[in-house]
């Protein structure tokens, strides 16, 4: 299948990835896009910026070497957030001695990676989000920014992290209370903790915007 810039924008997630695995470089270059943002939301308040670039290309490639095992029962963009999350558990293993293990129950981002990656002109109450998001388990980072940032049911990301469906509304709900008690540490003043706890949903549309906007630069479109 040949792929124009007039009718990439038309075509499925199926139809332009096995276009790709053929060798129309237009249809790898679409997907890239398309799903661009997504895994640069799903890696940035985890990793450096550095690191963040080389995981996103990493996760694309990966898809193309796997090919066999895509597209599973998550469809195209669960596997690739499923691959997106293996390389992300991959890498900071890679950082651990033999020795030292490394339960993402357990451990946080803020843990492993103490310099976080800022987002651009946020508001205090966002970077205050932020980095009580990295103070919570990853395994709980994760299921709460797949699920407010990329709107994602309990059942999809249950699909995605190959876990019961139990298990991530756990996850859930850990994650949201455990935000809750991070931000009351973190916030200056009462004031702020309330403004900063208010309307979980609509903080998570507002950042999910801001990140894409601050990603532009990253995106060799």
């Amino acid at each position: 299948m040949g792929t124009s810039p007039r009718d990439v924008a038309t075509v499925d997630d199926l139809s332009l990835f096995a276009a790709w695995q053929a060798a129309d470089r237009q249809a790898g270059e679409a997907l890239f896009e398309r799903y661009y943002d997504a895994l640069a939301r799903f890696f940035h308040n985890k990793l450096s910026e550095s690191a963040t670039a080389d995981l996103i290309q990493n996760t694309f490639l990966a898809c193309v070497e796997g090919r066999q095992r895509i597209v599973g029962t998550a469809g195209f963009r669960g596997d690739l957030f499923g691959v997106a999350h293996n390389l992300l558990r991959r890498h900071y293993r890679g950082r651990r001695t033999q020795d030292d293990s490394l339960d993402l129950d357990r451990v946080s981002a803020h843990e492993l990676e103490p310099s976080m990656s800022q987002v651009l002109g946020a508001r205090q109450e966002q970077r205050l989000r932020l980095e009580a998001l990295r103070r919570i388990p990853i395994d709980c980072q994760i299921v709460c920014e797949l699920h407010y940032w990329e709107q994602l049911s309990t059942q999809e990301i249950a699909k995605i992290l190959a876990v019961p469906t139990g298990m991530v509304k756990t996850r859930l709900q850990r994650g949201r209370r455990l935000l809750e008690e991070q931000v009351a540490v973190l916030a200056s003043s009462a004031e702020r903790l309330q403004t900063t706890l208010s309307n979980l949903e609509k903080w998570a549309a507002d950042l999910r915007d801001r990140i894409a906007q601050s990603t532009i630069a990253q995106n060799p479109k």
